[in-house]
């Protein structure tokens, strides 16, 4: 039974024949025609009338062509056939004419082995092969200009030696002068058609080239192309190259220049920089040239021809795309997105390392559209498949944020976008996208979420007793004063209390997130503040304080935010540690900090909860019980004792109790000044 999320073999043919690649598949030895797309079709130039018939009798205009015999031969061995660039004549219009293809005669094997089907894939590549024509033409042409140079070259040598062997007739046979003449003046003539050939050779050559004499360089023959890459006019010629250029001094081109003149071997720069003086700036440019050395009858180097291409604006674009590719790949990086390209008609992506990770895959893993559409919970399926038709439909980015199943079982929030791209015919056939793991951002918005809950849970409560000991007063507001007044009062001043209580610690919450929490800094003692802090403990008496350390400990800091840690530290004792009667409070010190304590001897902390403490809304609970409050006073402790560049920290040890202890560094007032300045 074919599950709901398969491809029915029907349907699978179907829209394989609606891709815009060329496809037709074949049965039998004798080559039979089972289906064919309409991009097959057309490059046959046929219809569907050919469907059922075999291939010779379907396109005889190939009866010539080794299709056939290549068809059979893939039936009887089961082999797949791939051919590149491949020849073939098609009727266009009733016309044979001559095409280029690229495709593939894929062998389809029963369970028996043996060949069941062929399919066959193509695309055109024409104009490819025909712009690969031209490179070569253009590559043979350029192979002619060099061959013609050489043989203008070796004439040139062929005609000194011919001078030379006139010369030496003339010294051994005076009796023959005349004729020595008549043929000098004819080796001669021949000489100067060579180099008026070649000079005009030069000029009209469509490249830069330039002729340069002597070990200095000087500039005899010069083209267009050339002078318009040196941005210079004519006057240049029968100066040495040093001062026609005058910018090439600190380049390297003079001392390749030298080099190809001593050694005689050419040389072949490709897309080398080059600074040319133009409107007085130097401006940049990159060229291919060659410095081909020119030699005499004595194989000496005489002149070094140049012949140059230039490249500027090809490397400048490649660099362009490089820095656009650079700065995006960074971007992604620094944001942590991933991309990738799907092939809508295959499945097949290409993704970057940190998508792949984003839905849980490693680098080296396989990664397909299927796999991602999968990792999507089930119930929201439906609605990114819609979103991603809607926005192919409308050729708009889509926009999602859903959440997905990792291979270990993990849920993590991605969010998405994307756009479809199409081809020439209109047709979409990738979709580009993008996404981020946004896990982070949606638990800190339900951490959020939940703080809120509990804000309004928390202040709501003692507002509730607060409101009905009013409701209780103004009853007996006309009867006289009794303990049901008394009770009633500090009823609602402990609610008051508490609910000033939460109040601070919102408006701390809220200043600390803003880096407005300020501190005012000043010399206190110590040991004075910690008696007279926590007083409401004292006087309810259920809990002892016991203070210990040097009584006449000065510390220079915020003395109100001081005293706030240490109350909340002693509140945390007396809510948390229910059967400790005792709260010590000690005082120490060295050459470098203060040291603050706070121990109870309650039940312990366990080991897990421990490293979050400090964190903010975390709301502690003990032995199955859940306490009131915000979860913010030991992060806000934290935060404060931060500000003063101390640490905070507790020692907790289950059936002992628990240490909780913060350092304040010791400074002088006007270092501590200079710090907060």
């Amino acid at each position: 039974m074919n599950s709901p999320n398969q491809i029915q073999a029907e349907e699978l043919l179907s829209v394989l024949f609606y891709s815009p690649n060329a496809t037709a598949v074949y049965k039998d030895e004798d080559i039979r025609i089972l289906n064919a797309n309409e991009a097959m079709l057309k490059f046959w130039g046929k219809d569907m009338k050919i469907i059922g018939k075999d291939f010779r009798s379907a396109l005889p205009e190939l009866e010539e062509q080794p299709f056939f015999e290549i068809l059979r031969n893939v039936w009887l061995s089961g082999e797949t056939f791939t051919a590149k660039d491949y020849p073939a004549v098609l009727l266009t219009n009733g016309v044979p004419e001559k095409f280029y293809f690229d495709f593939e005669y894929k062998a389809i094997l029963g369970n028996d082995g043996k060949t069941k089907y062929i399919l066959h894939t193509a695309s055109e590549v024409t104009e490819r092969k025909k712009a690969l024509k031209i490179v070569e033409e253009k590559s043979r042409s350029e192979q002619k200009l060099i061959n013609d140079l050489s043989a203008l070259n070796e004439e040139y040598l062929a005609t000194n030696e011919d001078l030379i062997s006139k010369h030496e007739e003339l010294f051994t046979a005076n009796s023959e002068l005349l004729k020595i003449k008549k043929e000098l003046l004819k080796a001669n003539h021949t000489l100067s058609q060579s180099e008026n050939r070649f000079k005009i050779l030069v000029e009209k050559s469509p490249v830069a080239m330039a002729s340069l004499l002597g070990e200095h360089f000087e500039v005899d023959i010069v083209n267009d192309k050339a002078l318009q890459i040196w941005n210079k006019d004519r006057s240049v010629v029968g100066m040495p190259l040093s001062e026609a250029l005058p910018e090439l001094k600190d380049q390297p081109f003079i001392d390749i220049l030298k080099e190809v003149y001593a050694t005689g071997k050419p040389y072949y720069g490709k897309e080398l920089k080059t600074m040319i003086e133009k409107d007085g700036e130097l401006i940049e440019c990159y060229l291919n040239f060659v410095y081909q050395p020119i030699f005499d009858e004595h194989q000496a180097t005489a002149s070094i021809l140049v012949v140059a291409t230039d490249v500027t604006e090809q490397v400048q674009a490649r660099e362009s795309i490089s820095e656009i590719k650079n700065r995006l790949e960074i971007a992604l990086d620094a944001g942590r997105l991933g991309s990738t390209e799907i092939n809508l008609s295959t499945g097949t992506m290409e993704s970057t390392n940190q998508f792949k990770h984003n839905y849980g895959y490693r680098t080296e893993d396989e990664f397909t559209y299927l796999d991602l559409y999968e990792s999507i919970l089930p119930e929201h399926r439906r609605r990114i498949k819609d979103l991603v038709k809607e926005s192919i439909k409308k050729n708009e980015v889509y926009r999602a944020e859903y959440p997905v199943k990792w291979k270990d079982g993990s849920i993590h929030w991605i969010q998405a976008h994307g756009r479809a791209r199409f081809n020439k015919d209109g047709i979409a056939d990738r979709m580009v996208g993008m996404n981020a793991d946004i896990t982070d951002k949606k638990l800190a918005e339900q951490r959020k979420d939940d703080f809120l809950s509990v804000a309004s849970h928390e202040l709501k409560t003692p507002l509730t007793a607060v409101r009905a000991s009013i409701q209780l007063l103004n009853r007996i507001k006309e009867k006289p004063y009794s303990q049901t007044h008394i009770r009633l009062i500090e009823q609602s001043d402990k609610g008051i209390e508490k609910m000033c209580v939460l109040i601070d610690d919102l408006l701390n919450m809220s200043r600390l997130g803003q880096d407005q929490l300020k501190l005012e800094y000043q010399t206190f003692n110590l040991h004075e503040m910690l008696e007279k802090s926590c007083h409401h403990i004292r006087v309810e008496g259920k809990n002892k304080l016991i203070l210990k350390g040097e009584e006449s400990l000065e510390m220079y800091a915020d003395e109100h935010r001081i005293e706030q840690v240490v109350i909340n530290l002693v509140n945390n004792a007396v809510k948390y540690a229910k059967g400790s009667n005792e709260i010590h409070i000690f005082t120490e010190t060295d050459c470098d900090h203060v040291k603050v304590s706070v121990r109870d001897f309650g039940q312990g902390i366990p080991e897990a909860v421990i490293p979050h403490l400090f964190d903010r809304y975390y709301r502690a609970e003990h032995g199955g019980k859940s306490y009131s409050g915000l979860g913010l006073g030991l992060y806000i402790c934290l935060e404060i004792v931060k500000k003063h560049s101390g640490k905070i920290g507790v020692n907790s040890k289950i059936g002992e109790g628990s240490t909780f202890w913060f350092t304040i560094p010791k400074k002088k007032a006007d270092e501590a000044l200079l710090a907060i300045g």
